[in-house]
């Protein structure tokens, strides 16, 4: 039975991960977090064509490569989660999101299918936090150069989805 993921201290998630933990703080328990986060995934699948590929500014990426840039995040990011709950205290490097943007080419698929991928990581996600009991979520490991703790990675992938979708909201003038 999933345990109740209380939100980090904040020795337990970098400085710059401050905003995320931030934009679910108000969640008690970082697995309804994720869970509530459904009805946004499933969201984006209403999404026209055009709204998929607008851009609010040059340089900035569309709405198909942030769906990419969500996926392949959280995939990264639960990759840490598994590394950091077994224990594993090797050091884990950071990542070059715009590199992973770019060599992704979410331009030359469809929102449909990024929307589906978007969707089976989070139910990866979900499933590897459900198996998380007190003891692995209290474990620390070194990301990027900062202490992080399991439980401070479930609330910064939470986080993270929840930033991007206000930045949706606010940016892209699209209301999941």
């Amino acid at each position: 039975m999933p345990v109740s993921i209380t939100p980090p201290g904040p020795d337990e998630y970098a400085e710059f991960h401050k905003g995320y933990v931030a934009a679910v703080a108000h969640e008690p328990d970082g697995l309804a977090a994720l869970e509530r986060q459904h009805p946004s995934l499933e969201a984006l699948r209403r999404l026209s064509a055009s709204q998929s590929s607008y851009r609010y500014a040059e340089g900035k990426w569309t709405v198909r490569e942030m769906v990419g840039h969500l996926a392949d995040a959280e995939r990264v990011m639960a990759y840490r989660l598994l590394r950091v709950a077994r224990g594993d205290k090797t050091p884990l490097p950071g990542f070059d999101e715009n590199a992973f943007v770019s060599a992704a080419r979410a331009e030359q698929r469809g929102l449909t299918d990024l929307v589906d991928e978007l969707v089976s990581v989070r139910q990866a996600t979900l499933t590897l936090v459900r198996s998380l009991d007190h003891s692995a979520l209290a474990e620390r490991s070194v990301v990027n150069n900062w202490p992080l703790s399991a439980r401070g990675l479930v609330f910064i992938i939470a986080g993270h989805f929840a930033h991007h979708v206000k930045i949706l909201r606010d940016r892209y003038g699209i209301e999941l």
